[in-house]
């Protein structure tokens, strides 16, 4: 395993963790960053190597491209550490939780960055676009979200990237199901209640007809959006003493295999905000349970 030196700079950053003990593993704090082989995710993974005082882990489906990935980066000096993960496998997500959980007795940043779309002039069929998209970018992240949430440590900050898409697709949706997910009182069964239907009413080809937007991908940010502010609301309900904080992010057009070579950011400057989300200082009590973009609150 590949560790850091650990700086004068780094060792005080500790303590802006609640770190003040000697480093055993334990107190090592530890950051993962999901679908993080390239793109976006990859530039996560760089700036924290840079900034954050600990260790970061870069994870992906594949362990070949996921190594090959980190020798990119310690070739340009940083020390990433990998782990597979392959969010549509429940059992791939546990073995990452029982992981960190020996060797870490828990995790500091999360951040879920792992998702799919389709090309806009893909021809597979709607409803398969939607069931495929779906369990990856919604359900997936909530199965992350469900493994991984009781390990972050107080102080802990959790960032959720979903995208500007899901303001626009709700604005997409019926009076009714905007109401819905705007709803300062809506649980997360409810919610899957939502993005189950939204499958299912594709397949019967009703989507429209029943209040929803022409976009998969925009339906499962609307949903990544709102799981975030139900899961910052129970962080309230439940861990408040613990100061974590969780919030949903825009990272902007990046220039990805996902958006394409026409879009206006370069992946580290998509990297900033949902960096900056997971660094907030220890004695920041905000944002929490907020969408953002360009580091700036934005109305939901």
């Amino acid at each position: 395993m590949c560790r850091r030196a650990y700086s004068h700079r780094k060792l005080i950053c500790y303590c802006r963790f609640g770190i003040h003990s000697e480093r055993t593993m334990s107190n090592v704090p530890v950051a993962v960053v999901t679908g993080s082989n390239k793109g976006i995710g990859f530039a996560i993974v760089r700036a924290l190597c840079k900034q954050f005082p600990g260790d970061v882990y870069l994870t992906a489906r594949d362990p070949g491209r996921g190594q090959e990935a980190v020798a990119k980066l310690q070739e340009e000096g940083l020390h990433p550490l990998f782990h597979q993960l392959d969010i549509d496998d429940l059992q791939s997500i546990r073995a990452l939780r029982d992981f960190l959980k020996e060797k870490y007795g828990g995790l500091n940043v999360l951040v879920n960055n792992a998702g799919i779309a389709f090309k806009v002039h893909d021809t597979t069929p709607f409803a398969v676009q939607a069931e495929v998209t779906l369990k990856t970018n919604f359900f997936g992240t909530r199965n992350v979200c469900t493994e991984l949430l009781p390990l972050v440590k107080p102080y802990g900050r959790v960032v959720n990237v979903s995208s500007m898409v899901s303001s626009s697709a709700l604005g997409g949706c019926s009076r009714e199901l905007q109401q819905k997910f705007r709803s300062e009182t809506i649980t997360e069964d409810e919610l899957v209640e939502l993005m189950t239907k939204f499958v299912e009413d594709t397949k019967k080809s009703v989507h429209e007809k029943e209040g929803w937007p022409n976009t998969a991908y925009g339906v499962s940010k609307i949903g990544v959006t709102v799981l975030s502010r139900i899961q910052a609301r129970m962080l309230n309900e439940k861990r408040k003493g613990d100061h974590i904080l969780l919030n949903a992010c825009c990272p902007g057009w990046v220039r990805t295999d996902m958006a394409g070579p026409k879009a206006t950011k370069s992946p580290d400057e998509g990297a900033e905000t949902p960096v900056y989300l997971a660094l907030l200082p220890s004695d920041a009590d905000g944002p929490h349970g907020q969408f953002l973009s360009n580091k700036t609150v934005r109305t939901w």
